[in-house]
């Protein structure tokens, strides 16, 4: 059998995802900001140092590119834990870049400067500063303050040879021309890293599309830039449920770096999920990185940090993959008596389990038919006979959930102390 021909995906009518390399300094990378903005989250937990090096490993065995290891200016106690990370990074000789987040005044920056010479290695500083006429009016800001403050901090940073990522924050809710002057000015100090965030989780996809375009167009190219030679990256928030959308819009708007962090945690509804992101990018073949430890990732981050993974959360929680219909098992215990892998995790699920390290899962409960009883028994090596599986059929319809194994278990040891 064809595969492609049991799928029509009316995704891809328009053509496939595709990126001109040439426009780009690289390919689409990813900055994981679980280990800063993430921690922000009014619930979260600080993990401890040894519980961070783990997820560190989840990153890089996951190939993403970037990592931003917290805010000097919190405080020594954030500073240890940043050094500690960085010589974790450099004993094991790994891949991914560390960053840290940065108010644009210098003495956040300082500490930089002797890490990255203690350290041998670059450490992005991630130098933000709000820019939005409303932020703008609660701080009474101007716009000679702002240009002046960016100046000092960004100058001194480029002076010691410290990477600056320059952040506007509220980019989203920032006027065209504040944006092209802050922006303009950050390039002219040496900047090649530019962020655009949606702090506020304001933005739409349109106006993902709509904003990069005008920053490609306006403060790229007017500043007399090539597109290649700068890098855009794109920071969003969740507060109103788009954080994968404007992720996805971003990427085909050509954004060349990706933020997010693990669960979408963060401050009040939370960052663009990255997970669900990589998952969705995978899916339309725009990245290629093995995902097998994604769901592991999310777990840890999970258990560090405290925050509920939700049953329902898409492909990493526990109900994702999981089925106690009987109309949905029917089909998907048919695929696997195929012995078609590929046939079961897609003929009832749009996300493919064992891409992600996951399996499908057949439960028994009320709405259950008698397929999923015997399969639930075959798979444990157990005889399916008929009165068993009429006994367990009635059992499972008078629940009121579906049935956990071990009250599965106790069901057939009642039925067999009985007969």
């Amino acid at each position: 059998m064809d595969e492609t021909r049991l799928i029509h995906d009316w995704n891809v009518t328009d053509g496939e995802f595709s990126r001109d390399a040439s426009r780009h300094p690289h390919e689409i990378w990813f900055d994981d900001e679980t280990l800063r903005d993430g921690l922000q989250s009014p619930s979260a937990l600080n993990p401890s140092i040894e519980q961070k090096k783990e997820l560190l490993d989840y990153m890089e065995q996951l190939g993403l590119q970037r990592v931003d290891l917290g805010l000097p200016g919190a405080g020594p106690f954030h500073i240890d834990h940043i050094d500690a990370m960085l010589s974790h990074i450099s004993e094991n000789d790994y891949a991914i870049q560390p960053g840290c987040a940065v108010r644009t005044v210098v003495s956040d920056i300082e500490p930089l400067v002797d890490l990255q010479a203690k350290h041998g290695m670059d450490i992005q500083a991630s130098a933000f500063l709000g820019t939005s006429p409303i932020r703008m009016y609660a701080e009474n800001w101007t716009m000679e303050k702002l240009l002046n403050t960016m100046e000092g901090a960004v100058g001194y940073a480029v002076e010691n040879d410290i990477p600056v990522m320059f952040v506007t924050e509220d980019t989203t809710r920032s006027k065209p021309e504040d944006i092209v002057q802050v922006y303009q000015r950050a390039l002219e100090l040496g900047v090649r890293r530019l962020c655009v965030c949606d702090t506020c989780g304001h933005v739409t996809p349109d106006g993902v599309r709509s904003l990069l375009g005008f920053i490609d167009e306006h403060v790229i190219k007017d500043a007399g830039f090539q597109r290649s030679e700068i890098e855009v990256n794109w920071h969003g928030h969740q507060d109103r449920g788009l954080g994968v959308a404007n992720n996805l819009a971003a990427v085909q708007a050509g954004a060349d770096v990706i933020h997010g962090t693990a669960l979408g945690l963060g401050e009040r509804s939370g960052n663009a999920p990255l997970d669900q992101t990589l998952v969705n990018l995978k899916l339309m073949g725009a990245i290629d990185n093995d995902l097998t430890l994604l769901g592991e990732y999310v777990k840890k981050a999970h258990a560090y940090t405290g925050v509920p993974l939700p049953r329902n959360y898409p492909v990493f929680g526990n109900d994702a993959f999981e089925t106690g219909t009987g109309v949905h098992a029917s089909a998907v215990i048919k695929a696997m008596r195929k012995g078609d892998h590929w046939l079961a995790d897609r003929v009832y699920s749009g996300v493919p389990a064992g891409d992600f390290g996951l399996q499908q899962r057949i439960r028994i409960g009320h709405m259950a038919g008698r397929s999923n009883i015997i399969h639930w028994l075959e798979q444990r090596g157990r005889d399916a006979s008929d009165d068993l599986v009429a006994h367990l059929f009635d059992v499972a319809k008078s629940q009121r959930r579906l049935m956990e194994d071990d009250e599965v278990e106790a069901a057939i040891v009642a039925y067999e102390s009985s007969s």
